[in-house]
């Protein structure tokens, strides 16, 4: 028998039709269908405040002054998402922040715990457990309390 040299050209040319189909044309066309189907989540689902843009629903956008809600902080870091960037927070996470934005704000414990309770996020059927999103929270204090986030509207 004769030695013969090695064809790697099938397996190159399936790795390189591999990768165009699987690495470009499905992505682009899952996304293009995402666009479609769900135009402002594939988008990133943007909050507005004053026409600019100011964050997302889907991540923490890490507010860190203690006139605002917080995603993560010392009280529910261990409950906190996998990935840390998670925007929503349970009710008793929600709850707990009440007093110390109370505080820093003078805006009354029962009003905040009106907005907490009017924007709790459903649960399909029985799973999962009630929750709220901290960007829209701290967006509705900022609207209904404008003489306090007077800064933040500008």
């Amino acid at each position: 028998m004769e030695n013969s040299k090695p064809n790697y050209r099938p397996v190159v040319g399936l790795a390189l039709v591999s990768l165009i189909l699987c690495g470009l044309f499905f992505p682009l066309l899952i996304t293009g269908i995402a666009r479609i189907v769900f135009p402002n989540q594939a988008n990133g689902d943007l909050a507005k405040l004053d026409g600019r843009t100011v964050g997302s629903y889907l991540i923490d956008n890490d507010f860190t002054l203690p006139v605002f809600f917080h995603a993560r902080n010392e009280s529910n870091v261990l409950t906190a998402s996998a990935s840390l960037v998670d925007p929503d927070i349970t009710l008793d996470q929600a709850y707990s922040q009440i007093p110390g934005i109370s505080q820093a704000t003078d805006i009354p414990s029962s009003n905040l715990t009106n907005i907490v309770n009017g924007n709790v996020e459903g649960t399909f059927w029985i799973f999962g457990s009630p929750y709220v999103n901290v960007l829209k929270l701290n967006l509705i204090l900022i609207n209904e309390y404008p003489a306090v986030y007077k800064n933040f509207t500008a």
